[in-house]
């Protein structure tokens, strides 16, 4: 899939060294194609390792995806580079009069804070409601997801006594559906978050659907029967070592981390982790794309949202 950024975003040359086929604005200025407008809300702290993934997972497919980067306005990171900011990163009153294919909404470092005390939580809140009439299909990711259950639905989410951290396998629900398309029996999935929603609770929203689920890891995917949202409770975008940086990064802050199941070879952290996740991972994106938003968006971007 030709993937069209803005010139000179860093994630250009990573994939690019990947043999990713990554498409600037001025070479899809010359191209007469209707291409898929994705809109990414990006919250993480680390904006270009998350734009990297996420970019790298909309890749791999004859489609042209414009992506744009959205950022929150109410609250600015302080640890981004702001030169970083803007010159890649929008902001909602600069999109919010258009039209969307497809929207990913990221997770954020925000388990142990109330919904309602998070800085930007009536912006975010804002955005989720402009998706319902402005994007065809929208991506809710890890507390992405957590958020959005919460603010469309009323889950809120429970606490583990511990970090749920690893690699997990998982079982397809309805492996008949789009979304799990060439998928085997069992997938596997990064997870790394303190909190979950309870399944009993996501069975009582009639509009809602659990479509995978774990032993270990419990709901992990869950849609809207119109598959107009999409919430998505582990990380097939991640990179081999994310999880290793995370316990790392946890050990050099002093807090005694578990070390991630099903991660490094023979729980060693020494040994490099064998990634059993990249396909799927690849291919759930892929398919999220091509089914839930491809194949059933308007071909006039203005209709989406018109009943």
């Amino acid at each position: 899939m030709p993937i069209k950024i803005k010139d000179s975003l860093p994630a250009q040359a990573i994939l690019e060294n990947e043999n990713i086929f990554v498409m600037t604005e001025f070479r899809a200025m010359h191209q007469d194609i209707r291409p898929l407008n994705v809109l990414i809300l990006n919250l993480m702290p680390n904006k270009e390792v998350t734009e990297t993934q996420l970019l790298r997972k909309l890749s791999n497919s004859p489609l042209q995806v414009n992506v744009e980067l959205l950022q929150t306005a109410s609250y600015v990171p302080t640890h981004v580079d702001t030169n970083h900011l803007e010159s890649f990163y929008t902001t909602f009153d600069q999109v919010k009069d258009r039209k969307f294919d497809g929207m990913i909404i990221t997770g954020a470092p925000l388990a142990y804070v109330e919904y309602e005390d998070v800085a930007y939580w009536p912006e975010l809140c804002e955005i989720m409601d402009w998706a319902k009439k402005h994007v065809h299909s929208t991506f809710y990711l890890c507390w992405g997801a957590f958020a959005g259950l919460y603010h469309y639905f009323g889950i809120h989410h429970k606490y583990y006594e511990e970090k749920l951290s690893g690699i997990y396998g998982h079982r397809a629900l309805k492996p008949t559906s789009p979304l799990f398309r060439g998928f085997d029996d069992i997938f596997y999935a990064p997870h790394s978050r303190e909190i979950y929603v309870e399944r009993s609770e996501v069975e009582a929203v009639s509009d809602l659907e659990i479509m995978a689920d774990s032993d270990e890891a419990g709901v992990t995917i869950i849609k809207t029967v119109d598959s107009r949202m999409v919430f998505v409770l582990c990380h097939l975008e991640y990179d081999a070592n994310t999880l290793s940086d995370e316990y790392y990064r946890d050990l050099d802050k002093g807090l005694d981390p578990k070390i991630p199941q099903n991660y490094f070879p023979d729980d060693d952290p020494k040994k490099k982790p064998i990634v059993n996740w990249r396909s799927t991972g690849q291919l759930f994106y892929t398919n999220w794309l091509n089914y839930y938003v491809y194949q059933s968006t308007p071909y006039d971007v203005e209709a989406i949202g018109d009943k």
